[in-house]
């Protein structure tokens, strides 16, 4: 086959590959709305006042992006940054924070090396028909006071 030939062959396979209709299907998903996010973050600053606890909420979305946060007077700030890295810790591993928390107490230290992990109660993914949509992270108190104002946030979702 000459040159040429092969060329022209090769260059007409390509342009009949690129001309046939692709079929791409977009995926429909749940995500959290600011609206909803607020409502999340309410429910846990409710829990919060009503035990006297000043917290930082943090809302995020299913990739790890703040939505939404509340800092209540006299909360440290601090707690900024440690309430959205409890969420994204639980978003991107699928658990309550709680988990890595009880593992480095169980004597299992090896787990902080884990890129991304607060082992420290207080974050939650939050799950809609089984779709991961965010995380809740909460922080400015003991973890475990943190953890029920999260609950009290997640709680939201189950009413849905």
């Amino acid at each position: 086959m000459k040159l040429p030939l092969f060329r022209t062959l090769l260059v007409t396979a390509c342009l009949a590959i690129f001309s046939l209709p692709l079929h791409a299907q977009l995926v429909t998903k749940t995500t959290l709305s600011l609206e909803l996010a607020k409502k999340i973050a309410a429910k846990a600053e409710a829990e919060a006042a009503k035990n006297k606890w000043t917290m930082v909420i943090a809302i995020v979305d299913d990739g790890g992006n703040l939505i939404y946060l509340a800092k209540m007077d006299g909360t440290q700030i601090g707690s900024i940054d440690v309430a959205q890295e409890k969420a994204r810790t639980a978003l991107k591993f699928k658990r309550p924070t709680k988990v890595f928390e009880d593992v480095v107490a169980g004597g299992r230290t090896a787990i902080l090396s884990l890129p991304g992990v607060v082992a420290i109660e207080g974050g939650l993914p939050l799950v809609v028909d089984g779709a991961y949509v965010g995380a809740i992270g909460v922080s400015g108190m003991k973890s475990t006071e943190d953890g029920v104002a999260a609950e009290a946030g997640a709680s939201v979702l189950a009413k849905k």
